[in-house]
């Protein structure tokens, strides 16, 4: 199954090239600001993609999401699969989502360090096998432009008790990429580029891959 990832388009998705695929994950901040005007764009966009499923988590750009919660709910068309730490399953592959951030605390789903995030990362199911955060994990593509790891402890805390397969974030602009730590693969999808707008590309994994890895 071939998935799609992107993340941080900051109200800029329809200069997306987006390519083929089975599934396409956006990983938080599809608004600028949060108005209602950028949402209804967005969700018009993401429903019409050529995808068998979209799934969608907020992050701290995306207010109304957070703030109207009810009314965004209203809104979201059923083809589009949103998580707000919760699930889904997909073809068998078990995915969770949440999308609360540590220290913008008056933003978007922010949530102070320590036992405030902790809750959120306590609900992921273990048998999770695809992880979806707005916020990298401490210590794993999550540099700012400064260089300091701005990811969240707690988060990198639960990881490491989870046998996660894959781990999709964006929210550091600056770290996009991905990295294999032991069997998981992080990714780091934002496509905005803080200094040079919207040109990362989507990154494309396939889950089929995670075993070849595992045996290679």
């Amino acid at each position: 199954m071939k998935f799609v990832a992107i993340s941080d388009t900051h109200g800029q998705h329809r200069k997306l090239k987006l390519p083929k695929g089975d599934v396409i994950i956006h990983s938080g901040d599809f608004c600028h600001y949060g108005s209602s005007g950028d949402l209804k764009d967005f969700l018009l966009w993401y429903k019409a993609l050529d995808f068998d499923t979209k799934i969608l988590i907020g992050g701290n750009h995306d207010f109304f999401a957070a703030e109207e919660n009810e009314l965004f709910l209203e809104m979201l068309p059923k083809e589009i699969k949103y998580l707000n730490d919760s699930g889904v399953i997909i073809n068998g592959i078990k995915i969770w989502g949440s999308p609360v951030q540590p220290d913008l605390v008056g933003w978007a789903f922010g949530k102070k360090r320590g036992e405030e995030m902790k809750a959120h990362w306590d609900l992921i199911p273990k048998d999770t096998e695809i992880l979806i955060t707005h916020t990298p994990p401490h210590g794993i593509l999550d540099q700012s432009r400064s260089g300091r790891s701005i990811g969240c402890e707690e988060l990198a805390k639960r990881l490491r008790l989870l046998k996660i397969k894959f781990h999709i974030f964006g929210h550091i602009h600056a770290s996009y990429g991905t990295k294999r730590i032991g069997k998981t693969t992080f990714i780091n999808a934002s496509n905005m580029n803080s200094t040079k707008g919207l040109v990362n590309q989507p990154i494309v994994f396939n889950f089929e891959d995670y075993k070849d890895a595992e045996n290679g």
